[in-house]
């Protein structure tokens, strides 16, 4: 049991009980071969989801937030290392990894250099990135995109294929008022881009807020989000990834599923807890089960995408 000097400021021991499961392990469901299959965050996936020689598989990593300094976390790069690790020790490899933003935690170029750096350790075939807006804290993105830019339209969005899947990496970070923002000419490329698109084309989108109203009174939402999703409306499989709000949460709109990743430097609120997104101090021993990594299967055929939340919780330094 907590005392309240362990509690995060606000939190009352009910309100800390609930917070403590929202970071519990996740239950992933899939649909594979007309059968819906589940099993926990963090175990082996059945065989029936294995990887196939067709299959994508990737993971997804979030809020690295290399720099940030405070009790929540006293070593996010170690954090972080061990998130590398994690991704080192799938016992396959990826075929990318993307970054759902707050790579660093006030956009200097020395941390830029540490994070680049580190994840050029990762064994996968290729490395992709969307910034947060920690990663754009006094210049509207500009280091951000000298580091990760290339290739990239407008302030950083782009997309691409990849067996069979088409990707789309959005923006939504640097007009920041209340809710994340994409803008005009965003939202035009997006409509652009998927327009030759066969319908039954699975879409894959990573943005670091949310592109569902989450909690928007945190701002943990999109304000145009809706436009962008119209143009998605017509495929039969679009799954949109997120980061920022540093903790699991799954949601359906018809067929468009939201999910929102953990992180792997410090806990934040369960929406409406406490005052406001303010970094959690869990009791000694605990960082660990809320921090992790996130790997996706997608398997030709199946609508839905097999996702592993796996925690950090056992994995120790190498």
């Amino acid at each position: 049991m907590s005392t309240p000097e362990q509690r995060p400021e606000g939190m009352s021991r009910r309100q800390l009980l609930r917070h403590t499961a929202w970071f519990g392990a996740a239950v992933v469901l899939t649909v594979t071969g007309g059968e819906v299959i589940s099993h926990l965050g963090g175990t082996p996936a059945p065989a029936a989801v294995a990887a196939d020689p067709r299959a994508l598989r990737f993971v997804q990593v979030s809020d690295s937030h290399l720099g940030f300094h405070g009790p929540a976390n006293s070593d996010v790069t170690g954090s972080f290392a061990r998130a590398v690790d994690e991704v080192n020790g799938l016992g396959f490899r990826p075929d990318f990894v993307m970054h759902t933003g707050d790579l660093t935690h006030l956009s200097t170029p020395d941390q830029f250099d540490q994070v680049r750096q580190m994840m050029r350790g990762l064994r996968t075939g290729q490395v992709f990135t969307v910034p947060g807006e920690h990663d754009s804290v006094d210049d509207h993105g500009q280091k951000y995109r000298a580091m990760f830019g290339a290739g990239t339209h407008g302030d950083g969005w782009y997309s691409f294929d990849i067996k069979g899947v088409h990707v789309i990496a959005l923006v939504n970070t640097l007009a920041l008022e209340k809710l994340g923002h994409l803008g005009v000419d965003q939202l035009d490329f997006i409509r652009k881009d998927v327009a030759g698109l066969s319908s039954d084309t699975p879409i894959v989108v990573f943005s670091h807020i949310p592109l569902f109203a989450m909690y928007p009174a945190w701002g943990w939402g999109t304000d145009d989000a809706a436009q962008a999703l119209s143009y998605l409306r017509r495929f039969s499989s679009v799954t949109c990834l997120n980061g920022h709000v540093h903790q699991l949460f799954a949601k359906t709109e018809g067929n468009v599923t939201f999910y929102s990743a953990t992180t792997t430097a410090y806990p934040l609120p369960h929406p409406g807890v406490g005052p406001g997104p303010i970094p959690v101090t869990l009791p000694a021993g605990q960082l660990g089960a809320a921090l992790g990594i996130r790997d996706v299967t997608y398997q030709p055929g199946q609508h839905a995408l097999a996702l592993r939340d796996l925690r950090l919780a056992d994995r120790k330094p190498s």
